[in-house]
């Protein structure tokens, strides 16, 4: 590896913060930028032209980054891929995303599909544990809590609490109507999305 390119070790996003992540992309009205260059100069414009700051915030030099804005560089490796895809699309398009949160949080909700393992606590007798598929949707009141953990910097570990009592109340209690004191933990989570 070459010395402009040494990198610090790419960051792990857990499954339900990536799957919002993906929900947020199909929202794009346009494609984000694809080359190495345009996330580059995307970014630069979105850090006030401060090549410097680019720099800060994808963990490599100032130099790669001119490098790469100038076209001398155009493949960048797998770590520096990942962080100009992330880095771009979390700032692609604000206001779309905005304004889909903003709908998800106050009327529409948003639709989970989710198989994990699902244990049980309760009052009176319940199923054992297992790994079950479900999809429903999930109130405007439990998608302002995600929404506001993921824009705060929570982790993985912070959210499934949240998402297993959003799934609980939709799913097992019917919106309160069955299951009484019924809560449910999710772990093993093998995939999840959402949709806005």
């Amino acid at each position: 590896m070459s010395d402009h390119e040494q990198q610090q070790p790419a960051p792990r996003r857990g499954k339900v913060l990536e799957a919002l992540a993906r929900a947020e992309r199909k929202l794009f009205t346009r494609p984000a930028p694809k080359s190495a260059k345009a996330r580059m100069k995307f970014l630069r414009t979105r850090e006030g032209g401060s090549t410097a700051a680019v720099a800060k915030r994808l963990g490599i030099s100032r130099r790669t980054v001119e490098r790469y804005l100038a076209g001398k560089l155009t493949k960048p490796q797998k770590r520096l891929q990942a962080a100009l895809v992330e880095e771009t699309e979390s700032e692609w398009q604000p206001q779309v995303r905005a304004q889909a949160r903003a709908a998800a949080s106050t009327s529409r909700g948003m639709m989970v599909e989710v198989t994990a393992y699902f244990g049980f606590t309760c009052t009176g007798s319940s199923d054992d544990g297992r790994e079950r598929q479900i999809t429903t949707d999930i109130s405007p009141t439990y998608v302002k809590q995600i929404l506001e953990l993921q824009e705060a910097g929570a982790t993985e570990e912070d959210l499934h609490p949240i998402v297993a009592e959003a799934i609980t109340e939709s799913y097992f209690t019917e919106w309160g109507t069955r299951a009484d004191g019924l809560r449910a933990d999710f772990t093993a989570v093998s995939s999840i999305s959402f949709r806005f």
